[in-house]
């Protein structure tokens, strides 16, 4: 088998970089947006506690401490992922409300 054939078949297979640059841009804004609205729906959570109907403080606390963990990450990489930092982002601020509503209702 001559290599020069192999390597010519492994290049067709693959996406070109620009297409590869312009997926990966498409997904990130994608999952940056996905990720907001994942944590937007705490708002009903918010609601529900200040109605006097508290929810309980695992799931919030889990997801806060998780936002925290991804936005941290995301900040320290030698470039920082901004669409990793700003899709978590919101899920600390909510988390923090959600589990202060939890208590003051």
């Amino acid at each position: 088998m001559d290599s020069g054939t192999d390597k010519s078949s492994d290049r067709r297979r693959f996406i070109d970089v620009s297409s590869r640059v312009t997926i990966v841009r498409l997904i990130s804004i994608l999952a940056t947006i996905m990720c907001v609205l994942m944590y937007l729906s705490y708002i009903t959570e918010i609601q529900s506690n200040l109605a006097g109907n508290p929810v309980p403080l695992v799931q919030p606390l889990t997801m806060m401490l998780d936002a925290i963990l991804w936005a941290g990450y995301g900040w320290l990489k030698k470039y920082r992922d901004w669409p990793l930092v700003i899709s978590n982002v919101p899920g600390v601020f909510l988390g923090i409300v959600t589990i202060i509503t939890i208590y003051v209702h």
